[in-house]
């Protein structure tokens, strides 16, 4: 299968070239632009005058992306709990916020849930936050996992690229986010337990959903496997695809597991109602056919683990084959 992007050995410089190759001359790109207002703990993105994203740190209980726009500013994810009057977004899981990393069992700590006794994740420090190309913006974070005695019991280092993606089948376009998430075991020896519970993820507007209990649910998803639907839960996948129309136009979420990933092609906590996780940890609660703790990993004292996801937000009913090609690794 051809792809957009070069093979995974061919590294993350390719990548980003290709990233950043020059838009058809018909549609000229729209300026990205990188604000950072440490006074409100928020740095912004933009392409031209459209919002791209917010990220936001030490606002709530981990930094989040929040709101996600795809091409031509469409949202793509949930606003609650956020922003509470959005009409008719499902108002459950508020811990769901938009798009985030973290995991249910640290060390025993639960990241997952939000709760006074869950755990938090601090930022320490934002040392990029500006633009890396004329067509990418880079943001890093120095981040601290706290349990809830305040104990910090990891660090870890988060770089998030942000751009577009261009090609001759896409209507317009595409906005790419990629994760890169370094982990260390600062504190002594850490532990990622065995949960569905976690981990690189993503609530979508309720236009995505493949249940149909929320009246404006319209959303289709399958896999690279494919696999569809409800099936998706548990399952292992270089990728998950949602699309769905929206305004009058289908508009897809594709993200993407990096190839050098712990257990790639990872299992996936994807949800029927919004919900998509990429997650390598939860192998028993995926399968019980797995043993109990089947899905821990230690990262040793003094060690670190680095895992990389990527999402693309496209327009346009692309098939399986195209998304596939939109993949970065």
């Amino acid at each position: 299968m051809r792809r957009l992007f070069s093979a995974p050995a061919a590294g993350l410089a390719v990548l980003l070239t290709a990233l950043t190759a020059p838009a058809p001359a018909e549609t000229p790109a729209a300026p990205l632009a990188v604000t950072h207002n440490q006074a409100a703990n928020k740095v912004t993105v933009t392409v031209g005058n459209e919002l791209f994203t917010e990220l936001h740190y030490n606002t709530f209980a981990k930094p989040i992306l929040w709101p996600l726009n795809g091409p031509g500013g469409i949202r793509m994810t949930r606003d609650w709990p956020m922003k509470k009057d959005t009409p008719g977004e499902d108002q459950d899981h508020p811990h769901h916020k938009s798009l985030w990393f973290n995991h249910g069992n640290v060390n025993g700590v639960d990241f997952w849930k939000e709760a006074e006794d869950a755990g938090t994740i601090v930022t320490t420090a934002v040392p990029r936050a500006e633009l890396e190309a004329p067509d990418r913006a880079v943001i890093e974070l120095r981040n601290d996992w706290k349990a809830p005695d305040g104990r910090t019991l990891c660090s870890d280092t988060t770089v998030i690229r942000l751009g577009r993606v261009y090609s001759t089948f896409l209507e317009q376009p595409a906005h790419f986010v990629e994760y890169q998430i370094t982990v260390a075991a600062t504190a002594g020896e850490v532990v990622f337990g065995d949960t569905k519970e976690g981990t690189m993820a993503i609530r979508t507007r309720p236009e995505f959903n493949v249940e149909r209990k929320n009246p404006l649910a319209a959303g289709t998803s399958r896999n690279s496997e494919g696999l569809t639907g409800a099936a998706l839960w548990g399952q292992r996948a270089a990728w998950v695809d949602y699309q769905a129309p929206i305004e009058g136009r289908t508009f897809g979420i594709a993200i993407f597991d990096h190839p050098a990933n712990l257990r790639h092609p990872t299992t996936w906590h994807a949800r029927d109602y919004g919900l998509v996780a990429a997650n390598p940890f939860g192998l028993h609660d995926f399968s019980k056919k797995n043993p109990k703790g089947a899905g821990n990993h230690v990262i040793p004292a003094g060690g670190s683990q680095t895992w990389k996801y990527g999402f693309v937000l496209y327009a346009g009913a692309l098939t399986a084959e195209q998304v596939g090609m939109l993949s970065p690794y």
